[in-house]
């Protein structure tokens, strides 16, 4: 099996060694170089072959995002910080993924899982394309959030507010139910109520007038019923 090369540029003993235990977990990820700068990292790109970067953004000299502006052809590329507004910039840069400090294994895992791989062909530009659209960004008062879209359960909408519930968080985000359902992958999301959309993965069990996602009970509008019917019983 070949292995993802990985190259971890991060300024902070502690979080690169966590990254460091990580990778080592994983059978089909390579540790070839930790680095403490991004003068460092660009020396280990001229002498190894990197896959993927484990970038932090705050390093001594040039910043993250600046370092990854200077490479002709860059690896890529998931962002490991402590300052999540940041992530707007990055999602313009196609970064495959955005992680928080803390970073937690299954957060981390789930970002490795969209890298491709080394052995893997195909579009490019179709591969980009798929990684913007599986993170949306919220704003929660003066912050941008990234939410992962696979990560939704449901959508609640309240007034002029809409809450984005995962597993983890909730994000409330002046907005409405019809503004957020046009930024969603239509197929994996279902509106069943005026005040609800759903996760498909997410729903556990299902009837005529309600729904289970994640252990919460919601009721289905009379005039979704049928649209929902059909499109679970596909």
């Amino acid at each position: 099996m070949d292995k993802t090369r990985c190259l971890i540029i991060e300024d902070e003993p502690l979080a690169a060694e966590v990254i460091s235990d990580y990778i080592a977990e994983l059978p089909f990820l390579e540790l070839v170089e930790v680095c403490h700068s991004a003068t460092q990292g660009l020396a280990a790109l001229q002498k190894n072959q990197i896959d993927l970067i484990f970038l932090d953004l705050h390093l001594p000299g040039i910043k993250g995002f600046d370092f990854i502006r200077t490479l002709r052809n860059p690896p890529q590329v998931i962002v490991t910080t402590a300052y999540h507004e940041y992530a707007l910039e990055g999602y313009s840069l196609d970064i495959i993924d955005y992680l928080l400090k803390p970073v937690d294994f299954p957060r981390f895992l789930k970002a490795v899982n969209k890298v491709q791989k080394p052995t893997e062909e195909g579009d490019q530009a179709g591969t980009k394309k798929e990684q913007k659209e599986e993170i949306v960004l919220l704003k929660e008062g003066r912050n941008n959030i990234p939410v992962v879209l696979s990560e939704i359960t449901y959508i609640e909408g309240q007034r002029d507010y809409v809450l984005v519930n995962t597993a983890t968080q909730t994000v409330k985000t002046k907005s409405t139910l019809a503004a957020i359902q046009e930024r969603l992958i239509h197929g994996d999301f279902i509106r069943i109520h005026k005040s609800f959309i759903v996760s498909r993965k997410a729903i556990s069990a299902f009837s005529r007038t309600r729904l289970i996602v994640n252990g919460t009970e919601l009721p289905v509008g009379r005039k979704y019923a049928e649209v929902v019917q059909n499109e679970l019983h596909q």
